[in-house]
């Protein structure tokens, strides 16, 4: 065999981040090497035009790898299916679409650095013959001789023993050129992948003489593929276990909410009803569900309960910490534990919790035999009241955010309300500004439709006054927002 020439040459990189341009250089050299491989022209007893044109064949199976990598960094990832994952399946991850275009850079710049070596096997007179770079390949010292077929053989991975010995006998004695790929274990130690393609040599009577093959060392190549292939397949996994989250989210959300297709009356049959009527706005991405709630509760002793709240964090774990507070908060409401004192069990349950979090909260209860709106908060804010006209933020009795401090006092207002009068109560998030801005901007806002909204004659009505002047808005969080109107 003809010494090893080197036929790759690293092409010079377009400017950073151009996908486009890598294609078109892609294609401009793939053309360039099948123009030279279609004008190889080769006999039986030109040793280097085959192996030229081998060289060839492999740089244009690369090539063809290469601009369909390239295609697919350029369309993005395809669309996730809903594939059921076992548990504990999760490849090494390569994060975001930068790493897979790393991975790719990378196969650019280690292509230029793999060897190829060459081999003839003369089964006359068993004379084999390695080129220095098969030589590199093995990790063998020249000293040592090349390996037979045989030995060859013994080199390979056991799994891969079976289709060398396929790939020789096809050539050998079915006359047939061989194209395939397995994985050898060095003499260090290290095991490398091998792409081999050979042909047979025939004698003048047609009869197969030798066999000569060019292998190439493509283990970095494999390896960035199997990186790129495995990273799209954690990202796919990713977006999979994101929709499933924002799935469970909104289903124990909408489960623990109170979903009212009208006004609420609490409490039946008597004067100073609350008409009571609340909604959930969600963030601008969809994707971002909170721990928002809102509830309104009739109370055995013809009281009636209504809070609004708000635990930080996002998905299942917010969702389900919601659920929590929600559900501890009603019970106490209904053994009769009044707002402040209310307040501080809370604080405590929340304190105490698997997943600490920190959590804001008003919670009020109204008497409707004394007209009396009783009420506790916790670093949230306080609730507005629209009266004739006007409208004004009740003042805030003391109260520290949930989970904050151990031990926490909280104090408790109260406010005499009269017929006609408008309450609403509100979370954080209607706007799209810091948490420092947004209760300002918010009560402002609100406030400003005091002529309208202390003029609505029901909660439902004041609901949808509320949506539409926040509605719209791009908030960066979830809301929820509780109308309760006193009826005469």
């Amino acid at each position: 065999m003809p010494p090893h020439l080197f036929a790759d040459r690293p092409a010079q990189p377009p400017e950073p981040g151009s996908v486009d341009a890598l294609i078109k250089q892609t294609r401009r050299l793939r053309g360039d090497v099948d123009a030279v491989r279609r004008d190889t022209v080769v006999d039986d007893d030109d040793a280097q035009g085959r192996w030229q044109r081998a060289l060839c064949d492999l740089a244009v199976h690369q090539l063809d790898d290469l601009g369909e990598h390239l295609g697919q960094l350029k369309e993005g990832l395809p669309p996730v299916p809903d594939l059921e994952l076992d548990e504990g399946e999760g490849p090494e991850e390569t994060d975001g679409p930068d790493g897979i275009a790393a991975l790719v850079a990378g196969t650019v710049a280690e292509s230029g650095q793999t060897r190829v070596g060459s081999a003839e096997w003369d089964l006359l007179t068993d004379e084999v013959t390695w080129s220095d770079e098969l030589f590199q390949i093995f990790g063998r010292a020249p000293e040592a001789g090349p390996l037979s077929l045989d030995e060859l053989g013994s080199t390979l991975f056991s799994e891969d023993q079976p289709l060398l010995t396929r790939m020789v006998t096809a050539c050998l004695v079915d006359g047939r050129a061989i194209d395939g790929e397995f994985r050898i274990v060095r003499t260090d130690g290290r095991v490398r992948t091998l792409h081999m393609r050979g042909e047979p040599v025939l004698d003048v009577d047609g009869c197969t003489a030798s066999m000569w093959a060019v292998l190439r060392d493509v283990s970095e190549l494999r390896r960035s593929e199997r990186a790129v292939r495995e990273s799209r397949e954690s990202l796919q996994r990713r977006q999979q276990i994101a929709r499933t989250e924002h799935r469970l989210a909104v289903e124990l959300q909408e489960a623990v909410l109170p979903t009212w297709r009208s006004s609420l009356r609490v409490p039946h049959g008597s004067n100073g009803t609350l008409d009571v009527a609340a909604h959930y706005l969600p963030s601008a991405s969809s994707a971002l569900i909170g721990g928002d709630w809102y509830d309104a509760l009739e109370l055995p002793d013809g009281s009636s309960m209504l809070t609004v709240g708000d635990l930080t964090g996002h998905g299942v774990t917010a969702t389900s910490g919601m659920a929590m507070m929600l559900g501890a908060l009603r019970g106490m409401a209904m053994a009769g534990i009044a707002p402040g004192p209310l307040m501080g069990h809370l604080n405590q349950l929340l304190e105490t919790s698997v997943q600490p979090a920190l959590g804001s909260a008003v919670c009020c209860r109204y008497d409707p035999a004394r007209g009396v709106l009783s009420w506790a908060q916790a670093g949230h804010p306080a609730p507005l009241l629209f009266r004739a006209g006007q409208g004004h933020a009740l003042q805030p009795p003391e109260g520290v955010l949930l989970g904050a401090t151990s031990g926490a006092a909280y104090g408790q207002a109260e406010e005499h309300l009269r017929a006609g009068d408008v309450l609403v109560l509100h979370t954080d998030g209607l706007t799209s500004r810091s948490i420092e801005f947004s209760r300002a901007d918010s009560t402002e806002r609100l406030l400003a439709l005091a002529p309208r909204l202390s003029a609505v004659r029901s909660a439902q009505e004041g609901v949808r006054m509320v949506i539409e002047e926040f509605g719209e808005t791009e908030r960066e969080d979830d809301a929820c927002v509780l109308v309760a109107r006193i009826e005469g």
